[in-house]
């Protein structure tokens, strides 16, 4: 991709509406996310809840591209699956039949917050997580969950009120275990990394206390994507929607987190000595060159090689010589008093075979 013509994209990928556990309908939903300016939003309701996949929610609205998928399991292997036909239950299927089910259609899919650790204060902690890492055919992993790593750090009542207040500035990035296993995957094949907020909208009820403490209008603009296109996004729907699901399914996105600054204008970008360019998420065979990072504020730049660090810098913009084929990741920090270096940006990788 020429990164002359790119035109860029905020979504968010994992939102739950009436249809399931969530507390906003359609409508509700996609005003929160116009006020903020989002372009394109996509629900994930759970397949257990929802009586159908209610395609028809689909469409432009408000000026906002609204699509629909399905978050599929229950006790465990929860799977973001897009770009469905039909309705895809897990029912007492395993979570590579559920994964098979979803490609068979001709959609695609991303291992739910693999690792979560749940809340310990008010859940007892319970945890929806992968078991089953020996699965295939998926086309990546959700790394960053707002609402997951959120409640993962409210132990007590006290926790629960610091943490709401400070619930912008103190959220940790994508856990090392995520990242570990996600780096290691990446050494096999392209594996797309997207993050989402887990919006819920819900109502927390504690003894005679009722409130909302992770509002739709709070959520929608905290862990979105950026997708990256070389045209303008369509304004006829069906095109429209081929267009954000194949950047997806490419890995032509970055994530952020918007609520410490937005994200817009970060690129990454590789070009060989030959003058062959690549872009996150895309592949191909390694030649020495130049990686690119520019980041629209001064930032810690970290480029990592393999899962491992390769080189820091302080700013906005960071080259780096390739001398090395490798899988080629970034990791933006941003510094916020008097909280220090919090995690803002993880682009998805460039791979140089």
């Amino acid at each position: 991709m020429n990164d002359n013509a790119v035109f860029e994209y905020e979504g968010n990928l994992h939102i739950h509406s009436f249809f399931s556990d969530g507390a906003g309908t359609v409508s509700e939903i996609i005003q929160a996310a116009s006020k903020i300016g989002l372009d394109f939003i996509i629900l994930n309701d759970h397949d257990f809840m929802a009586d159908s996949l209610h395609l028809d929610a689909e469409g432009f609205h408000s000026g906002v591209l609204t699509l629909v998928g399905l978050e599929i399991g229950r006790l465990s292997h929860h799977y973001l699956a897009y770009d469905l036909k039909e309705m895809a239950m897990a029912g007492d299927s395993s979570p590579q039949e559920v994964i098979d089910r979803v490609n068979k259609q001709g959609g695609f899919g991303f291992l739910a917050h693999p690792f979560e650790k749940g809340m310990a204060f008010h859940d007892k902690s319970t945890a929806y997580i992968w078991k089953d890492l020996t699965v295939t055919g998926f086309t990546g992993i959700e790394i960053w969950n707002f609402s997951s790593r959120w409640k993962e750090r409210v132990r007590t009542v006290l926790h629960g009120l610091f943490f709401l207040l400070f619930k912008s500035w103190l959220l940790r990035g994508p856990s090392s275990k995520t990242l570990s296993f996600w780096d290691k995957l990446c050494q096999q094949r392209r594996v797309v990394a997207i993050g989402g907020s887990d919006s819920h909208g819900a109502l927390f009820k504690w003894g005679k206390l009722r409130f909302r403490p992770l509002t739709y209008d709070f959520l929608l603009n905290t862990i979105n994507v950026h997708i990256l296109l070389d045209r303008k996004l369509p304004k006829d729907f069906s095109r429209a929607r081929a267009k954000v699901y194949r950047a997806m399914r490419d890995g032509r996105l970055f994530i952020a987190h918007e609520r410490l600054a937005p994200a817009t204008g970060f690129r990454f970008n590789y070009i060989s000595e030959y003058d062959i360019r690549l872009t996150m998420g895309e592949e191909g065979q390694f030649e020495p060159g130049q990686i690119h990072v520019e980041t629209p504020k001064h930032g810690e730049i970290r480029l990592m090689k393999d899962g491992i660090l390769e080189k820091r810098w302080y700013g906005r913009k960071a080259s780096f010589h390739v001398a090395e084929k490798g899988v080629y990741r970034v990791e933006i920090s941003l510094y916020t008093f008097p909280f220090g270096w919090r995690p803002w940006i993880y682009s998805n990788p460039i791979y140089l075979r």
